[in-house]
């Protein structure tokens, strides 16, 4: 039988991997803030903690606060667009609308304007509906600093989140079209599934071939891809769950080459995004589970 430290741990381990995933977009950084998160944990006298989970996750956000400053910096030099670590999910993933959103390659990406302090506020309160006083013994500002913060943070992201409710079943109208584009060659299908300020994000990390900048407009998307199919229609492409939503896998000789994700706003394509980086890749394994809180508390107006 696991120790009493070692068996909250393992019991909360779902949930704090999501939290730290959601502050920093990378399930290696996650991992890294979990053992770190670990290692205090275990020196922690239990017999005076109130709260394990609430515990947990203050460690978990501090931890994970500290990586994603370090990591900003890392990023400005970073070879190419920067996406997120593509994760494999398990289904009830997707049966949670607001926990599929959140970690949706859309929505990472929109997290990733927000300064650490916005993002961990926002990720805190707005995925994990904890209280003001609890984020702010997380995050280390007064209840009142991280109700103003809160009020910024969900504006930022209320103005640059998918418009329109975004279905699995929109994703996979889109993802199908992509498809069909590569196995037939004819692109009119996807063409008008994409809209006209479509954006294009290739993450090759500088270790294999990828865009080294957006690629903007229908057109200009189009193009790129045709040019593109070869090297897609080479390989095998099946459709996965990633990060809450369908996406397509390409396997090439048997390994994985690339996760296609899109984003989806009122039915047409605004985002389409190709995660190449083989770090990336590397730990997509089985599926992950993902968990917002053990118990959900009925959700309160914003304020």
């Amino acid at each position: 039988m696991a120790d009493p430290a070692t068996a909250a741990f393992l019991a909360h381990r779902t949930l704090l991997f999501t939290v730290a995933y959601e502050l920093l977009g990378s399930a290696a950084d996650a991992e890294d803030v979990l053992q770190e998160t670990w290692l205090r944990w275990a020196d922690v006298d239990l017999a005076a903690v109130r709260n394990h989970r609430a515990y947990l996750v203050r460690i978990t956000t501090r931890q994970a606060l500290m990586r994603l400053r370090a990591l900003g910096r890392r990023r400005e030099s970073y070879v190419g667009p920067w996406l997120p670590e593509p994760l494999l999910t398990t289904p009830d993933v997707a049966e949670d609308v607001e926990l599929a959103e959140s970690v949706s390659m859309a929505m990472l990406l929109v997290l990733e304007t927000l300064g650490p302090a916005e993002r961990a506020v926002f990720v805190l309160r707005e995925v994990f509906d904890l209280g003001y006083g609890e984020i702010a013994e997380a995050v280390g500002k007064s209840p009142a600093a991280v109700r103003q913060i809160a009020h910024r943070a969900r504006s930022h992201v209320a103005a640059r989140r998918p418009r329109g409710a975004v279905t699995p079943a929109a994703t996979r109208d889109a993802l199908e079209a992509f498809r069909r584009a590569v196995e037939t060659g004819d692109l009119r299908g996807l063409l008008d599934v994409l809209a006209p300020d479509v954006v294009f994000l290739g993450d090759g990390g500088g270790a294999v071939p990828a865009t080294l900048s957006p690629v903007t407009g229908a057109g200009d998307v189009a193009r790129l891809l045709a040019a593109g199919l070869g090297h897609l229609a080479a390989g095998t492409l099946e459709t996965v769950q990633v990060n809450g939503y369908p996406a397509l896998l390409l396997r090439r000789d048997g390994e994985i080459d690339t996760v296609v994700a899109v984003r989806v706003d009122d039915g047409l394509v605004t985002g389409l995004y190709a995660v190449r980086n083989p770090d990336k890749l590397a730990r997509l394994g089985e599926a992950r589970p993902l968990r917002r809180r053990v118990t959900r508390r009925p959700r309160r107006r914003p304020g």
